[in-house]
């Protein structure tokens, strides 16, 4: 018979108390409990600001990690410099191991062949360096944007022994918005060209009438997540 990890279970029984709980009370007890040991991620699209307004709000030491694949529309780009300034974040910018150059150099249009690879060496894999450095991951997955995040809980030991956070797992596209428009925030300058899920530009379209959220990413594949959120052997 296997013998469960105690610290899994710990978080196991954390996350149950956490679920329901305010998005600033689980930001808070992130903090609390893990300080500068502490990290969260963000693509800087239009439905990462209310988790990064959260962050500056109540948390503001907490970095932030934005993987930089080089890939990126420029936009993308203008809007992160731009939240940064306006909510005062602490983003630490993360590349592949071999550069923006050298990945060209070496790997060619490597999307068109193998996307999922390519989101590993730009994604995933600079994520898990990084990630040496931290023992809490803060993400803004929600349960509502693909089948495969329908049950990510709030808490949850990652394989590393990493407990991935999720604040915003019970808010839905609408609460989303419902945020934004309180508070005033900006929104990506790509959204009102009809994109509404915002990744590599390679990679990304404007999804048609009635498409999901993500429904522009990696369009006319069965790929539906970078790999952050799933195995990768699993994709």
């Amino acid at each position: 018979m296997a013998v469960q990890d105690p610290q899994e279970t710990d978080i196991g029984k954390y996350s149950e108390r956490l679920e329901g709980a305010p998005e600033t009370k689980i930001l808070e007890w992130v903090w609390q409990k893990f300080g500068d040991q502490a990290a969260a991620t963000s693509s800087f699209q239009t439905q990462s600001v209310p988790l990064l307004h959260l962050i500056a709000t109540h948390v503001p030491e907490l970095p932030i990690l934005f993987l930089d694949t080089g890939f990126h529309f420029p936009e993308t780009l203008e809007f992160r410099d731009q939240l940064i300034e306006q909510f005062g974040l602490n983003v630490r910018s993360l590349e592949p191991r071999l550069g923006h150059d050298g990945f060209r150099e070496k790997h060619g249009k490597l999307h068109q062949r193998d996307p999922s690879m390519c989101c590993y060496l730009n994604k995933v894999e600079p994520l898990e360096d990084a990630m040496e450095e931290y023992d809490a991951w803060v993400s803004g997955i929600r349960r509502d944007q693909t089948q495969q995040r329908a049950d990510t809980p709030v808490l949850q030991q990652e394989d590393d022994q990493t407990v991935k956070v999720c604040p915003m797992v019970e808010w839905t596209s609408r609460d989303v918005w419902n945020y934004i428009n309180e508070h005033d925030l900006p929104a990506h300058p790509l959204l009102e060209e009809g994109y509404m899920s915002i990744g590599c530009a390679p990679c990304t379209q404007k999804p048609t009438q009635g498409d999901g959220e993500r429904d522009g990413r990696w369009a006319g594949s069965d790929k539906t997540e970078c790999g952050l959120h799933t195995d990768f052997g699993d994709e």
